[in-house]
């Protein structure tokens, strides 16, 4: 295994428990369950979930219906896929939901009118609510575990990842690569509190420093 990989497998391997990320979400999930204690009895609507992260969920909400571009199995009677846009979820008319859920999915819809409309859309479905995103100033950008990376011209950005080797996926060419960094757009704490002004918003703290940001409406 090369040097970048095993820095990989213990930074941000979704499939490796020990790794630095799959730590942080294991907390997130504790913070989550402590916000919400009795998620087992509710109606979840995940917006840019997929029906895999419950399935291997701790606890099993009474009903989930997860919204994301990809398409998924959801065979079980407690779970619901819809292939679209979490911006504008189709499908939906009618439903009631305890709980909207959104995580790492803020940060990559599109521009400022865009996050806002998902807003919108959370806001809409249920009076609860838990919205997980990157900050911004966290010194090292989440998605390709680059230091400063998000402060860079696109230019830089596109050039860096392409031999930067510790993404979760590596785009060949310029335009692929532009493409990826303009796609992801980390947050403040200021927009955040624009988008969801009643929340408390909950910094999740990685050495000391703010991580995530997550809106957290009860």
């Amino acid at each position: 295994m090369s040097v970048a990989r095993r820095i990989q497998q213990q930074l941000t391997n979704p499939n490796n428990p020990r790794s630095l990320s799959a730590r942080a979400r294991a907390k997130r999930w504790d913070e989550l369950m402590r916000r919400f204690p009795s998620l087992a009895e509710m109606r979840v609507l995940d917006l840019g979930g997929l029906p895999d992260f419950w399935r291997k969920s701790a606890v099993r909400p009474a009903h989930v219906t997860t919204v994301n571009l990809s398409s998924a199995d959801a065979d079980e009677p407690w779970l619901n896929h819809i292939v679209g846009d979490a911006c504008e979820p189709a499908g939906l008319a009618g439903t009631e939901f305890d709980l909207v859920v959104s995580n790492s999915l803020l940060e990559h819809v599109g521009g400022y009118a865009r996050r806002r409309q998902l807003a919108d859309v959370i806001h809409s479905y249920a009076k609860r609510h838990w919205v997980q995103t990157p900050y911004r100033y966290f010194p090292i950008e989440p998605h390709w575990a680059f230091p400063g990376l998000q402060f860079l011209p696109v230019s830089a950005r596109a050039a860096a990842i392409r031999v930067w080797p510790l993404g979760h996926a590596k785009a060949e060419g310029w335009a692929a690569s532009a493409d990826a960094v303009l796609a992801t757009e980390l947050l403040s704490l200021t927009e955040m509190r624009l988008l969801f002004p009643d929340s408390d918003i909950w910094h999740e703290k990685a050495a000391g420093l703010t991580k995530s940001l997550v809106a957290i409406r009860h």
